[in-house]
């Protein structure tokens, strides 16, 4: 056959797939049980569209065009920019985080560990995303160590190392009917380890070529706990000591033991004897920001009500929080298919909120909102439908409970940009899950729109001081 004629046979054949793919019923046909679609023109074009390759930011951005260099241009400038970005933060006021970036600066100074205390589902285990905040924000304020770890592993992180042995029973908010629930005693970590007799927690530093330098060590510990009993007895040492330094604590209820090393440690070994619920061990290394990764697989964001508002206002208290992340909504958007069912789930959400804020006044809250998630609609790999309303409706939510909200929905590109991100390796074969890139570049530009958030701070404060510096006495 000549070459023109297999040309004109193919192109037949195009053109009949155009006029079936136009024609065809919208809603598919039904023969035999079995439903059966063909994407439309539309679809096709939208399909192949290209799409800017997604790549890690390197580093974070902090500087502004000279032509605009002018104190009062900078600011307007700077806020337009960040106001048009796609990841930027949605505010109830402009000032919002300005009591955070204050008391950071201050941190060393005051010897201070401020905390930023990051809530999520299973897209933030193994320290993703936190890790990539935890750098920005010690590197610009001072600070080191993994942070807020649990007592015992329950998920795996490349931020440190531990074993545990001793009698505990695990008690959590969440997770599956195997789970022993506590009626309200968990703590910051919504899970707690119930403890009689002897136990013994060894940390040693991570390993992982991924993490920073200033995650491998650590010369502060501090272990949260709600004493149970008469005395409750600490000691810690390490591999060549086997106690430095030992403490009691006699009251019942919520309280802390602190420590100090001379010098920074890459181990230690925590023996604890009593009758207690352990809440969390902290992790740190000298003053400035930390930055705890706590992961609550399966989790849609409602369990902060679950727990005791005393002992939660008082675990808060010992922990110097500043800023609580509440990253949920990827485990609800499946079945969030009406405006009365999302309405439910924000409501929900907005009583979360309240209810953190009263045990921690305090602290700025953040909610982070779901991703771009794919399903099949007419067998085509597309945003699940309802999900966009879903963002939309919690960002308006949570603004109008006075917290600030971020969109990773947003900040990945919005509609289909899931089935972007899996074609680059970006996210799993779930197209729910980000990549361990995929997630390290989402913990990048959350970083960011911090960043970002800071420099109009600076830049706001400069003003008023140049203001101030020019009224007459």
């Amino acid at each position: 056959m000549k070459v023109g004629k297999i040309a004109i046979f193919f192109a037949c054949i195009i053109a009949a797939l155009a006029v079936i793919c136009t024609y065809f019923p919208s809603d598919g046909i039904t023969v035999g049980g079995h439903s059966f679609y063909l994407p439309t023109i539309h679809d096709l074009a939208e399909a192949n569209k290209p799409v800017e390759e997604i790549t890690i930011e390197e580093t974070i951005e902090d500087t502004i065009p000279a032509e605009v260099a002018e104190l009062a241009d900078s600011i307007v400038y700077y806020q337009g920019q960040t106001d048009s970005s796609d990841t930027r933060f949605w505010l109830p006021d402009s000032s919002f985080f300005d009591a955070f970036w204050m008391a950071a600066e201050g941190a060393v100074d005051n010897d201070r560990v401020v905390r930023i205390l990051h809530y999520g589902d299973s897209q933030i285990e193994m320290d993703r995303m936190s890790a990539q905040l935890r750098s920005y924000m010690q590197q610009t304020f001072g600070g080191g160590g993994p942070g807020m770890i649990p007592y015992r592993t329950i998920i795996p992180t490349y931020a440190v190392h531990q074993s545990t042995s001793g009698n505990l029973t695990h008690l959590s908010s969440f997770g599956d009917s195997t789970v022993t629930r506590s009626r309200g005693n968990y703590g910051p970590m919504m899970q707690c380890f119930r403890m009689d007799g002897q136990t013994t927690l060894t940390i040693k530093a991570a390993t992982h070529s991924s993490v920073d330098d200033a995650v491998k060590q650590f010369s502060r510990v501090m272990l949260v706990f709600n004493n149970r009993g008469e005395r409750l007895t600490l000691s810690l040492g390490n591999k060549s000591i086997d106690t430095t330094f030992s403490d009691t604590y006699d009251s019942p209820g919520v309280g802390a033991i602190n420590h100090r090393t001379s010098t920074p440690q890459t181990s230690f070994r925590l023996r604890t004897t009593g009758s207690a619920d352990l809440y969390c061990v902290t992790v740190d290394d000298g003053p400035g920001v930390a930055v705890d990764n706590i992961p609550m697989r399966g989790c849609s964001g409602q369990q902060f009500t679950l727990v005791n508002r005393d002992l939660l206002s008082q675990a808060y208290d010992a922990l110097d929080v500043g800023i609580i992340i509440m990253q949920f909504g990827g485990n609800s958007v499946p079945y969030l298919r009406s405006e009365k069912s999302i309405n439910t789930y924000c409501q929900s959400i907005g009583r979360q909120i309240d209810y953190v804020r009263s045990c921690c006044p305090q602290a700025k809250i953040l909610f982070i909102g779901p991703s771009d998630m794919s399903t099949r609609e007419k067998g085509t790999l597309q945003t699940y439908p309802w999900l966009p309303t879903v963002v939309d409706s919690l960002r308006a939510t949570v603004n109008r409970h006075g917290a600030a909200y971020w969109s990773i929905y947003h900040a990945m590109g919005g509609w289909n940009s899931m089935v972007e991100w899996n074609r680059q390796g970006l996210a799993g074969s779930d197209y729910v899950h980000f990549s361990s890139r995929g997630a390290e570049i989402m913990g990048s530009r959350l970083a960011q729109a911090f960043a970002d958030n800071y420099r109009l701070y600076c830049l706001r404060r400069r003003l008023k001081e140049n203001i101030k510096e020019q009224l007459p006495l």
